[in-house]
């Protein structure tokens, strides 16, 4: 099965934010083709959460899961390091006070 690349992939995220009214911005630009994404959301509070995309081996199914959640800077800390292993990674920043991140939408999700 064909994937998107991950520039087509963050373009059309930050576009489907943009419709919804939920400020985003690209904090970290990966690898145009097979960068993975990290998308941080922050609740304006001092508080954020940030995810990474995860794979089921047993069922092939995509999904997206919590790396890091709490203060933060502690979250600042763990994208940073997980940009130390992969400089190939893109880095999106969502704010938004009610914490949607629509990542569990159709077409995100998977």
């Amino acid at each position: 099965m064909a994937r998107l690349t991950a520039e087509f992939w963050v373009q059309a995220y930050l576009a489907r934010l943009r419709l919804a009214d939920i400020p985003a911005f690209v904090t970290a630009h990966g690898d145009d083709t097979a960068g993975a994404v990290l998308v941080k959301l922050n609740t304006l509070d001092g508080q954020a959460r940030v995810f990474q995309r995860g794979f089921d081996l047993m069922s092939g199914a995509r999904h997206w899961a919590v790396l890091a959640e709490g203060d933060e800077r502690a979250v600042d800390e763990a994208i940073a390091r997980q940009r130390g292993f992969d400089p190939d990674l893109w880095v999106i920043e969502v704010e938004d006070r009610e914490g949607r991140h629509l990542l569990d939408q159709d077409g995100l999700s998977d």
